[in-house]
């Protein structure tokens, strides 16, 4: 019976490939792509016109063996993505080109008077590139620079007292030097050669070019539209409605443009509606961890993100109690924040293992300081070669603006019991034992990191420390050193999820979002700390998008850039285009 209902199945899934036109997927990620599905009204409405990485991923796996599509065009440029969210739509789209799909690029411009590093790197998995006649490539080459304000805070009357942990957890030195350090120049410089190394080499295996032609033509860029074509880097200039009349003829005129996430989600609303009893698959959890790390529920805000330790916690806690739930996927892409907070989640990723729930991290765009704290305990971690990570150290300090309040006629008194009541006052420097307070503290931090990190990835301590000290590593220097397992996006990890479960590789498993629960249970109360519904994500109140670490001189803090979200935090700010 089961292999007649097999047939019958294969049957009408050929007959409904024959009645239905052939569909050319569209994949247009010039306005980014949403990692976390939203949890509030107002952040659905800003994004709902952005695609979801998940849905994307999981459309252009489907689409690789769906004899209906025929074809994938992509249109790429702008600064909305990352370089690691590039590579990761690449290995999909590697995927659907070895299906025997073709596939498609075109972009107006990669970057008017811009870098364009990241939309061409995406455009190069494809099997054509098309540029509008009017466009440019703006394969630059990596850079990155950063600020130093040590003497605009001196002449503001601003002076920073910042303890780090320990010469590479840079994030002090904006504030405390006036250029690079030794330490800070060597890491830099080897985070933009790592980052070079992996584009360079890419783009000259997939266009046909030499690397020592294409490092020629990184120096000399930003190319024209006609010195790309006559280079190699373009197959053709063309506008919109060129490559589009193309694909058509190509495909055939009866061809039906459906973008890839509505694609994915037409397919599993058809599945499901086709199912007439309750689905009892074994289900693989993911859990979202998005932004800085924070005490209490994730946020979600116009102005970004926050994974929240009770958020994340509430969502382990239902993982494991949940029978269906083999295994449990960390999609991490945080730059850090809270110790104490990131000590939680890490603490609940041990327990989920204990539990025999395998955890595999996945890592995204950052992966870095409390973002790296909860991913070393897992079963396996798995980044994207660009991911930023590592980052083992810790900061912690505060900036004295008395001299400032005073040339602008702003006093104050005070009164206070308790020796160190003020300590972390603004308008008073850390005394003698302060100092002694806060080192300790810093340094207690320090050790309970770099221990965590030798007993979670089975490493000796002295070669921690000869890693960590703050240093930032990319995800290819990462994996050599032993920090992450593999290299690989969300579906390699789902992967070896599944292997860890002990599950098939074949094995058709539920990809379950966690925490999740309908709109009317994030409204009511919640009942318990049990109530996975109560720890979802929260519009935070206008006091907290200030950056309360700073007391009352938030706003001077938010103006300088002050780190504020916590001890473990990624320093500097980071964007690779």
């Amino acid at each position: 019976m089961a292999d007649d209902a097999r047939g019958w199945t294969h049957t009408l899934t050929a007959m409904k490939g024959r009645l239905t036109p052939p569909l050319v997927l569209e994949l247009d990620v010039t306005e980014g792509l949403v990692e976390a599905p939203p949890h509030d009204p107002i952040t659905a409405a800003l994004s709902q016109r952005k695609p979801r990485m998940r849905d994307v991923l999981r459309g252009l796996q489907r689409a690789a063996s769906d004899r209906r599509v025929h074809a994938l065009v992509v249109k790429v440029g702008g600064t909305k993505i990352s370089l690691a969210q590039a590579q990761e739509l690449s290995i999909a789209i590697k995927k659907i080109r070895a299906a025997g799909k073709h596939t498609v690029a075109w972009a107006e411009t990669f970057g008017e008077f811009g870098a364009g590093n990241v939309p061409y790197l995406l455009a190069v998995a494809c099997e054509q590139i098309y540029l509008q006649p009017s466009g440019d490539v703006g394969l630059t080459g990596i850079g990155i620079e950063e600020p130093f304000i040590h003497d605009a805070l001196d002449k503001a009357g601003v002076t920073p007292e910042i303890g780090q942990r320990h010469e590479y957890k840079t994030a002090a030195n904006t504030y405390l030097q006036r250029g690079y350090t030794d330490a800070h120049k060597e890491m830099s410089e080897r985070i933009v050669t790592s980052l070079s190394d992996q584009i360079v080499p890419v783009v000259a295996a997939a266009r046909g070019l030499s690397q020592t032609h294409v490092r020629e033509l990184v120096d000399r860029a930003p190319l024209l539209a006609t010195e790309a074509l006559d280079a190699g880097l373009v197959d053709g200039l063309a506008y919109r409605d060129e490559v589009y009349g193309g694909l058509r003829r190509r495909v055939g005129p009866e061809a039906r443009l459906q973008y890839v996430s509505r694609y994915h989600r037409a397919a599993t609303q058809a599945m499901t509606r086709q199912l007439s009893a309750p689905r009892h698959k074994d289900a693989v959890a993911l859990i979202h961890a998005t932004g800085p790390i924070q005490l209490g529920r994730s946020s979600r805000t116009p102005f970004g993100s926050g994974t929240g330790s009770d958020t994340v916690s509430s969502a382990f806690r239902a993982a494991i109690k949940d029978q269906r739930v083999k295994a449990i996927v960390l999609r991490v892409d945080s730059p850090g924040g809270s110790y104490v907070a990131s000590d939680a989640i890490w603490r609940h990723v041990d327990l989920a293992r204990r539990r025999g729930k395998p955890v595999v991290v996945s890592m995204g765009r950052l992966a870095a300081s409390g973002g790296y704290f909860i991913s070393m305990n897992a079963d396996a971690i798995v980044a994207l070669p660009s991911t930023l990570t590592g980052s083992i150290g810790v900061l912690g300090g505060k900036v004295v603006t008395s001299e400032l309040m005073s040339k602008i006629g702003f006093t104050h008194d005070s009164a206070a019991v308790g020796r160190h009541a003020l300590m972390f006052s603004s308008t008073r420097s850390y005394s003698d034992t302060e100092w002694e307070r806060l080192n300790l503290s810093l340094d207690r931090i320090y050790a309970d990191f770099t221990t965590k990190v030798a007993a979670g990835r089975g490493l000796e301590l002295d070669m921690v420390e000869a890693l960590a000290r703050g240093r930032v590593w990319t995800g290819a220097d990462a994996h050599e050193r032993g920090l992450v397992d593999e290299l690989g996006g969300l579906e390699r990890a789902v992967e070896l999820a599944k292997h860890r479960a002990g599950l098939p590789a074949d094995a058709e498993v539920e990809l379950r979002e966690l925490p999740r629960s309908t709109p009317l249970e994030r409204l009511r109360p919640p009942k318990s700390s049990e109530d996975t519904g109560g720890a979802e994500a929260a519009m935070p109140s206008l006091d907290s998008l200030r950056l309360s670490a700073w007391g009352r001189f938030a706003p001077i803090a938010a103006a300088l850039g002050l780190p504020a979200a916590g001890p473990l935090m990624l320093p500097g700010a980071w964007q690779i285009r």
